[in-house]
């Protein structure tokens, strides 16, 4: 067993961010300067989008898109119960109402789930690409071309994700993405608008900084002028400098992340495909899933303990956890507010019953990954709810041993 406590993740940082964040305190750009506009012009690039708007968080993403496709009071926005509460939030910041819809495969959204929530208000959808992997989008986005729907991306999860090789950034009429501790990069806090709509653009770029006008940031350059307009009443949302820094040199380092988060996932695959108590997550066919989240699920009756007995089990084995999500559903002030019941929405709490998230990171060495799977298993081995086994693949040995029955074992 571990003598140290694993998080459940930790970033990667390196050399190149710190040098890179000194490099800005000395220029006296702490706030929002060129950096910045490199960030943005680099991540822009990597996405394939014609513009991205660097912000404070994906929250203010989320926010600022809705605001800028004049999404507001009596207007209706549908998103999955399967996401973080700030999806829902920003929608309710804006005086519209949040429909909460049920999840297909994998805890994604699709266009089964949305199709009779659409009504007369219904002004846009959120596809929350969860876990790190594409929701089905054609179909989404056939839907809502139909019905005259503007369809807005939450990819918190999902920077360097792609679908059906196109990478997600340029689908949507804008796509959200987080840079929050947790997540594939990093600049401590912050996100990204992306949008392929140049005037869109001009307005995500304005809101973001008080509603001024133009180019506002560059009144205290040489080039820039003291004179500025407010064009219409916008927020605080700008990124810093001293977190473009960072985000420069994670965006390069992304796919290499990526690489290494796969690698863990496929690891964990080959060690955990034997034990019916898992249910493990899948790849979908046409996607690049990027495993922000290394989410499985414990299959009911399998074991003696449930999801809280399970990982408290792995914290006494020093490994960290968490759960991703709380359907939205099950929250005190949407469930009260709009009424919303279990029964209304049975593939994700079904979805939702055992699941629990393990650490998958870059950070994380290969004696930490063998020190996850050793745990899992050792809980699963101890807690067996009975001695029916299915023969797996021998994962060390590389042979298949499935025959077409089970064998149980004597206890």
């Amino acid at each position: 067993m571990r003598n140290q406590f694993l998080a459940y993740s930790l970033p990667q940082i390196g050399e190149e961010e710190i040098n890179e964040v000194v490099d800005s305190l000395r220029s006296g750009w702490v706030t929002t300067g060129p950096k910045v506009k490199r960030f943005e012009a680099e991540f822009a690039h990597y996405a394939g989008a014609r513009n991205a708007i660097a912000v404070n968080s994906c929250t203010a993403a989320l926010h600022l898109s809705l605001k800028a496709c004049g999404i507001g009071p009596g207007d209706e926005v549908i998103v999955p119960t399967m996401t973080f509460c700030a999806t829902a939030n920003v929608v309710e910041h804006l005086g519209a109402k949040p429909v909460i819809a049920d999840v297909g495969s994998e805890g994604l959204l699709d266009a089964e789930a949305v199709y009779p929530l659409l009504t007369a208000r219904t002004r846009a959808i959120i596809p929350v690409h969860f876990a790190g992997q594409a929701c089905e989008m054609h179909d989404l986005l056939e839907l809502a071309h139909c019905r005259g729907v503007q369809v807005l991306e939450d990819a918190a999860h999902a920077v360097g994700a792609a679908y059906h090789g196109t990478p997600i950034g340029t689908l949507g009429r804008t796509t959200s993405f987080s840079f929050y501790a947790t997540k594939n990069m990093t600049t401590g806090e912050g996100g990204m608008i992306t949008t392929e709509d140049d005037q869109l653009a001009v307005l995500l770029r304005r809101l973001a900084l008080h509603g001024m006008s133009r180019d506002a940031w560059k009144r205290y350059t040489e080039t820039g002028s003291w004179y500025y307009e407010v064009m219409e009443p916008g927020y605080k949302d700008n990124m810093t400098d001293i977190q473009a820094s960072m985000g420069l040199h994670q965006l390069r380092k992304l796919d290499g992340f990526i690489q290494r988060r796969r690698g863990i996932a496929a690891r964990f695959d080959a060690a955990f495909r034997r034990y019916e108590e898992l249910q493990l997550p899948e790849e979908l066919p046409g996607r690049r899933h990027v495993y922000h989240v290394y989410a499985v699920r414990i299959r009911e009756g399998r074991l003696r303990i449930d999801r809280t007995g399970f990982i408290d089990e792995l914290r006494k084995r020093n490994i960290g956890t968490s759960v991703h999500f709380i359907p939205l559903h099950r929250h005190p002030y949407y469930r009260d507010t709009y009424g919303y019941r279990p029964e209304q929405f049975p593939n994700a709490e079904h979805f939702f019953k055992g699941l629990f998230s393990l650490p998958a990171y870059p950070r994380m060495t290969d004696e930490d990954v063998e020190d996850v799977i050793a745990a899992v298993t050792g809980v699963i081995e101890n807690h067996r709810a009975s001695t029916t086994v299915r023969v797996g693949l021998d994962v060390a040995a590389g042979v298949d041993l499935r025959p077409n029955a089970e064998r149980v074992l004597p206890s």
